[in-house]
């Protein structure tokens, strides 16, 4: 078994996110659904907290991590893009390394913890779908996160209540 398969990985959406103190920091966490009344719509911000549990024989070694979102049919949604003027590619996939070392007081055997926050703004979203946050490490998915884009239904003026008359 590779150590990638060794890892364990939670993750969450959040409305931001930010990792200080070795700890993650999350406004508005526990939502997979947005609402929206036209498309395209872009979301403010979409924070994603990754919570990594590097086991003893990962630690000391170079590891990837990407995020990315995806719809149905596993196409990339852009995540960002250039500004005006300047050529550079579309964003589609948010990629790091890390590597944890060993601390002295670290028991044999022992995992350890590593979070990660990632915050993604003004992001679009053409239709109502559901899109899935993958993350992978050492390029095997780990984990994917739902996230359900819905059109809101608008009552128009014909279907407003009737008025009491007294």
């Amino acid at each position: 078994m590779d150590n990638a398969q060794q890892m364990e990985v939670d993750a969450f959406l959040a409305d931001s996110v930010v990792v200080a103190e070795n700890k993650i920091y999350a406004q508005g966490v526990g939502w997979d659904s947005i609402m929206t009344a036209l498309f395209p719509f872009r979301q403010a911000r979409i924070g994603i907290g990754v919570i990594l549990r590097v086991p003893w024989t990962a630690t000391n070694q170079m590891h990837d991590l990407s995020i990315k979102i995806v719809d149905p049919d596993e196409n990339t949604v852009v995540l960002g893009t250039p500004p005006p003027g300047i050529e550079l590619p579309e964003v589609r996939e948010l990629k790091g390394q890390f590597n944890v070392g060993r601390p002295p007081l670290l028991h044999p055997g022992d995992s350890q913890v590593v979070p990660i926050a990632m915050n993604i703004d003004g992001l679009e979203f053409t239709a109502p779908n559901t899109y899935s946050v993958v993350i992978s490490v050492d390029g095997t998915a780990m984990r994917r996160l739902p996230i359900r884009v819905q059109s809101m239904v608008q009552m128009s003026n014909a279907a407003q209540y009737p008025r009491m008359q007294g």
